[in-house]
């Protein structure tokens, strides 16, 4: 393998062939294992969805069959920094124990204060007694977090297997995708992605707009949302957007709930109806309809390389769930290179059965944006900085090829 070749984000990162001799090392490996729990009356949470800890299992067979003594360390949840039993990885640890045996799991990392601090005294005990790092956890390498920038300054460091993919496969869409390339992004917040679609609209050829998010765009076009989600702050920001040149489609029908009626999971009340792009006053726009779904579908249907991020409606209730669904539909069925960039879209694909149809999953969602924003991230760029690093323009001493992977 070379420096990156196109891929400018795999030049001058360190890979796993990279590493010093591994027999009889101690490995330490940050992953992500941040996975939803089922919490038990009277006993022990259990594990939902293992994904992430089955999508890390090449990294860790990667080192144990190369004679390592494997340690890996995660965070679970938001415990702010103090012990919390909600959060301990008890049940992850369960199921890693049944996946690699042979792999010791520390306890939560937030757990300390100095995790999300980057305090150099949380990173000297987490290095102290390995002999090499990996970072396989793509979905916190947008963190400046000790476990993901302190180790590579102190111990010879590669990315994972994991990591590498996300990398080659995300950095492909910075390089030169295959055209015409669509990105489609939903989601509630539309100041959360203003950064990340102002970043892809100097990429793609169309950008697809859905969720909460497309209300604030539909206020800048000059139509009615009625009591939909809306930024007020971020409408001329859209309207800015909309004036790019860059082709931006919009709902043209939604489905609405009746005023006051609540909605989520387990909710059945109130009217919902389908309407055009203008919402009467008081109803809320909660997902597109199907004009809109069949518009979104046919330009998906024609493109080389398809990114998608975000449900397109508030996918937990069923009534307002058939654009989402017809939008992973779509991209299941496109023929060019899919990816879906973590989060609820890949909720959506595995509940829909559709994940053996998208070329690439990413682990992470906020992750895959930083990354579509900025060109680079936190965690990739400490590894760079590593005393094993390649540098220079050759090629890497005993880095993986093609079929190593």
């Amino acid at each position: 393998m070379g420096d990156g070749g196109e891929n400018p984000l795999l030049r001058g990162l360190p890979l796993l062939g990279d590493l010093p001799d591994l027999d009889g090392a101690s490995v330490l490996v940050r992953v992500d294992f941040n996975v939803p729990l089922r919490p038990c009356a009277g006993e022990a949470s259990t594990v939902i969805d293992d994904f992430r800890i089955r999508a890390a299992l090449p990294t860790l067979d990667y080192l144990l069959g190369r004679g390592a003594r494997v340690t890996a360390c995660t965070h679970l949840g938001r415990p702010k920094g103090a012990a919390d039993v909600r959060w301990e990885l008890g049940p992850v640890r369960e199921d890693l124990a049944r996946l690699a045996p042979r792999v010791e799991l520390l306890e939560n990392l937030r757990f300390d204060p100095g995790e999300e601090r980057n305090d150099p005294s949380f990173v000297e005990k987490l290095v102290n007694g390995h002999d090499a790092y990996v970072n396989d956890a793509f979905g916190v390498s947008h963190r400046r977090h000790a476990s993901v920038v302190g180790p590579p300054t102190q111990l010879p460091s590669a990315a994972g297997l994991l990591l590498q993919r996300e990398i080659e496969a995300l950095g492909g869409l910075l390089g030169a995708p295959a055209r015409p390339f669509v990105a489609v992004v939903g989601g509630a917040k539309v100041a959360d992605k203003l950064g990340v679609l102002k970043a892809l609209l100097s990429q793609v050829d169309a950008l697809i707009v859905g969720g909460g998010m497309a209300f604030t765009f539909l206020a800048a076009a000059g139509h009615d949302v009625g009591g939909s989600m809306v930024d007020p702050d971020r409408i001329d920001e859209c309207a800015e957007l909309l004036e790019s040149g860059t082709p931006i489609l919009l709902p043209t029908d939604i489905v609405v709930l009746e005023p006051g009626a609540p909605f989520g999971c387990d909710c059945r009340d109130g009217q919902v109806r389908t309407i055009g792009a203008d919402v009467p006053d008081g109803w809320q726009g909660l997902d597109i309809g199907p004009d809109s779904v069949a518009a979104y579908t046919r330009r998906i249907a024609t493109a080389g390389t398809v990114l998608w991020n975000g449900p397109m409606g508030v996918f937990e209730d069923a009534r307002f769930s058939a654009g989402t669904a017809g939008v992973a539909r779509a991209v299941a069925d496109c023929p060019g290179f899919t990816v879906v960039g973590g989060g609820d879209s890949v909720a959506a694909i595995d509940e829909l059965g559709l994940a053996d149809r998208i070329n690439f999953i990413s682990t992470g969602g906020g992750a895959s944006l930083e990354l579509l924003e900025y060109g680079d991230l936190p965690g990739l760029a400490a590894l760079r900085g590593a005393v094993n690093a390649p540098r220079g323009n050759g090629d890497g001493d005993g880095r993986l090829g093609a079929s190593q992977r």
